[in-house]
């Protein structure tokens, strides 16, 4: 079901006609709190601030030739949107993003920034994308959250990590729908690697972690996370059946962990890293015994968080 090597190349090239390859840089800090030596795989550095513009250019270069005249629609809390929004700003698409009340606000504004039509709909993801499949059958075309040319375009920064660094032991993905921890599982496999991929869910949000240990889909309650790239509570069944096969464990972390790596992520490189973004190095900071003395790397997949709360995590008050 994972994509070949040559399959991940082409996506490559499809991806690297728009953005350049983002870093991944060594910090010595991170690396002396999590006892390893620690790189930081920078998806926050691309222009929507986070990794699945990677997938959005892939999937939508495959409408090229389509006739798509209402365009396309997606339900998200926020990073698939803008991904989307800004993938068909580019191929000439008019694009509709769905996301339930109370969706990030500085998200929201990203993506009518890159033209989409925003609708409001429903408590949580799963709401808005029951919505958004009501659009797809009023004429738009729906862009799933997880779909075999997603993970061949996240998959993009998977190559880019391993082929700087192919003597990593461990990378820590968070999970979401599932594409980011697919992609970098399919890049793994494709240039024949034995580096332990491992996933990362919220605490308040814990249906892949769930799903993985009962080895079937385990539908949540609402996600109550600050972490809203990983607020899933229904897993998909493609990814959860890559997963459970192929990555070697699944961390859980808590809001206070993902606060903690927020904050440290300022602290140690400057940078701004969404609860999403920070939860791969909450589990290594969590796993430090067990990285004694390896090399890991964290994937940090998005930056795109509201002033508001960044300001509450940085001053102490960064309540989910």
């Amino acid at each position: 079901m994972l994509p070949t090597r040559s399959e991940l190349e082409d996506a490559a090239e499809v991806v690297h006609r728009v953005l350049d390859p983002t870093p991944q840089i060594a910090w010595p800090l991170l690396g002396a709190r999590c006892g390893a030596e620690v790189w930081v795989k920078h998806e926050n550095h691309l222009p929507t601030g986070a990794f699945k513009v990677r997938g959005g250019l892939v999937y939508l270069d495959s409408l090229r030739d389509a006739e798509l005249p209402g365009g396309v629609v997606a339900a998200t809390r926020g990073n698939h949107g803008q991904s989307i929004a800004f993938a068909a700003s580019r191929t000439g698409l008019a694009s509709t993003v769905v996301v339930p009340h109370g969706n990030s606000a500085a998200k929201n504004r990203a993506m009518e920034a890159y033209g989409a039509t925003l609708v409001e709909h429903g408590v949580d993801f799963q709401e808005a994308l029951e919505h958004a499949r009501g659009l797809a059958e009023d004429g738009l075309h729906l862009v799933p959250s997880f779909h075999p040319l997603l993970v061949r375009g996240v998959g993009s920064y998977g190559l880019e990590l391993f082929g700087a660094r192919p003597d990593l032991d461990t990378v820590y993905v968070p999970i979401g729908l599932g594409s980011g921890i697919c992609g970098v599982l399919a890049a793994r496999d494709a240039l024949g690697l034995r580096c332990d991929v491992v996933g990362v869910v919220a605490e308040q949000a814990p249906a892949y972690a769930l799903s993985v240990e009962a080895g079937a889909p385990v539908e949540t309650a609402v996600p109550d996370t600050f972490a809203d790239g990983l607020a899933v509570r229904v897993p998909n069944a493609a990814a959860l059946e890559i997963i459970a096969a192929r990555a070697a464990r699944i961390v859980t972390v808590s809001e206070t962990e993902m606060r903690e790596a927020v904050r440290i992520y300022f602290e140690d490189t400057h940078q701004v890293a969404e609860g999403a973004g920070a939860a791969a190095l909450a589990a290594a900071l969590q796993e430090r015994p067990r990285n004694a003395g390896r090399r890991v790397a964290a994937v940090l997949s998005g930056g795109n968080l509201d002033a508001g709360l960044y300001a509450g995590i940085l001053g102490g008050r960064g309540a989910a």
